[in-house]
C-alpha cells in the first residue's frame, strides 16, 4: 500500500510518535499507492495539532489523490464493484468533506488554494455543501472560494444543498450571490428544492429572487412539479407566489418578488449539449 510510520501515525494523530519520525528523517510528503500523503489522513481525522505539525516540516497542501475508489462487496455474487472514480481531491478537500474547519484554517494559511478541484469539477465548497458543513462553507467564501462553481453534472454547491435540505448552507451562499436560474443540467436551485419538499429552503430562495415561473428542461415550473411530488405545502405556497409574480404592476410589468438575481442560463461550451439531468449524488 505504500503506507509509512509516519502516515499512521498521523491518521492516529500522534503528535509525539510524528515528531520522533520526523527528526529521525521520514519523508514528510510520503505517499501511498492512491497519492495519500500523511497530510491527508491529518485532514481526514481533524487532528489539528498534526495538521500543524506536518505543515511546520514542510508538508505540501498542493499534493492530489491519485485515485479514490469507492467499492461495494456485493455479499451474493462475493465480488467487489468499483463505483465513481475519483481523484485529485487536495488537503483542501478532504477538510472541507469533513466539516474540519480549524485545519481548513490552517491550510488556508498555508496557502492552499480554495477551489482547487477534483477531476469531476467539484470543489471543497462544492463538497461541504452537499455534506451541510455551512461553517466550512462560510469560511471558504471569505477566502475567495467562486460561489458558483459547477461539477461536471452541472451542479453548483448552491443546487446541491437545495436538493440536500441544508438550509444553513444555502443562507451562506445566499449572501454571496449565486446564479439562481437555469444550470447547465437544465435545472434550478428551487426545481431542487422543491423535488425534495424541503419547504424552508423554497422559502429562502424565492424570498433571494428565485423565478417561481420558469421552467426547468422537462419543462416543468417548480409550482408543476411541487404537485407532480405531491408536496401540497409546497405546491399551496408556490401557488401564492406565482400569482404575485405574475401580477402586473401599475407601469403594467409583473412584480418582482426579492432582490434582482441572474436568472439567466448558465453558458455551455460551444456546440456542447446540455447534460440530461441532474439531480446525482
Amino acid at each position: 500500500t505504500g503506507t509509512t510510520a509516519l502516515f499512521f501515525a498521523a491518521q492516529g494523530g500522534y503528535v509525539d510518535v510524528a515528531r520522533i519520525l520526523l527528526k529521525a528523517g521520514a519523508p514528510v510528503d510520503c505517499s501511498s499507492v492512491d497519492g495519500g500523503t500523511p497530510l491527508f489522513v491529518a485532514c481526514q481525522g481533524g487532528h489539528e495539532a498534526m495538521v500543524s505539525e506536518l505543515l511546520s516540516h514542510g508538508a505540501s497542501v498542493h499534493a492530489c489523490m491519485k485515485i479514490f475508489l469507492n467499492f461495494q462487496y456485493i455479499v451474493h455474487n462475493h465480488e467487489f464493484v468499483f463505483l465513481f472514480p475519483q481523484d485529485r481531491a487536495t488537503p483542501l478537500f478532504i477538510a472541507a468533506q469533513n466539516g474540519h474547519s480549524l485545519v481548513l484554517k490552517l491550510l488556508l494559511a498555508a496557502g492552499a488554494i480554495p477551489d482547487a478541484p477534483r477531476n469531476d469539477g467539484a470543489t471543497p465548497l462544492w463538497i461541504a455543501a452537499q455534506m451541510g458543513h455551512d461553517h466550512v462553507v462560510k469560511i471558504l467564501l471569505h477566502n475567495g472560494a467562486v460561489v458558483d462553481a459547477v461539477r461536471c453534472d452541472g451542479a453548483t454547491a448552491l443546487f446541491k444543498a437545495a436538493h440536500k435540505g441544508h438550509s444553513a448552507v444555502v443562507q451562506e451562499l445566499l449572501k454571496f450571490r449565486p446564479n439562481l436560474g437555469l444550470l447547465a443540467n437544465g435545472e434550478t436551485a428551487l426545481h431542487a428544492a422543491v423535488m425534495f419538499g424541503h419547504l424552508p429552503i423554497v422559502k429562502q430562495l424565492v424570498a433571494a429572487g428565485a423565478n417561481c415561473t420558469i421552467a426547468n428542461q422537462d419543462g416543468y415550473t417548480p409550482l408543476q412539479l411541487a404537485r407532480q411530488q405531491k408536496f401540497a405545502s409546497v405546491h399551496q405556497y408556490l401557488k401564492e407566489r406565482e400569482q404575485l409574480q405574475k401580477q402586473p404592476t401599475a407601469g403594467g410589468t409583473p412584480k418582482r418578488m426579492g432582490p434582482s438575481s441572474n436568472q439567466s442560463k448558465a453558458p455551455t461550451a460551444k456546440g456542447a449539449a446540455a447534460p440530461s439531468v441532474a439531480i446525482t449524488g
